[in-house]
């Protein structure tokens, strides 16, 4: 009998302790909450809601920012266009948009252009202050 009650006294128990694995879902929680904002990067481009249509503008309210197929980058203002590096050309529509910012602000580039290309210049864009950028297409034959 003496055995039995020893037997009784370590029986092992059948409960996991999960304190441990709470605390390190926390640690991973945070972790992953402080380098998530880190992790993407983009240019925010707003989208239309519906059927895109031509825009009505008056030419001297639009800023049009073209790169060609060489990488070149042109800025039109009012029908004004001028041969312009990219880092110039953020400047200057920095000053444009501080004068007058509800000047529209539209990006014209090649079809054969690198997409980097064209995502740099809406980067500059965006820094110079457009809240908006829109893109110029052709219309489909």
């Amino acid at each position: 009998m003496a055995r039995s009650r020893r037997r009784d006294k370590r029986r092992p128990m059948a409960e996991i302790n999960v304190v441990p694995y709470i605390d390190v879902m926390l640690v991973l929680l945070v972790i992953f909450m402080i380098t998530a904002p880190m992790l993407t990067q983009g240019v925010d481009v707003e989208l239309p809601n519906a059927n895109a249509t031509p825009i009505q503008n008056d030419e001297n309210d639009v800023l049009i920012a073209s790169v060609d197929s060489t990488g070149q980058f042109y800025l039109d203002v009012g029908g004004q266009q001028e041969t312009i590096s990219l880092s110039n050309l953020q400047t200057k529509v920095r000053k444009i948009l501080n004068q007058n910012p509800n000047m529209s602000v539209l990006v014209r580039g090649d079809k054969n252009v690198p997409y980097g290309d064209v995502v740099g210049l809406m980067v500059a864009l965006q820094g110079a202050g457009a809240p908006n950028v829109g893109l110029v297409t052709e219309p489909d034959n």
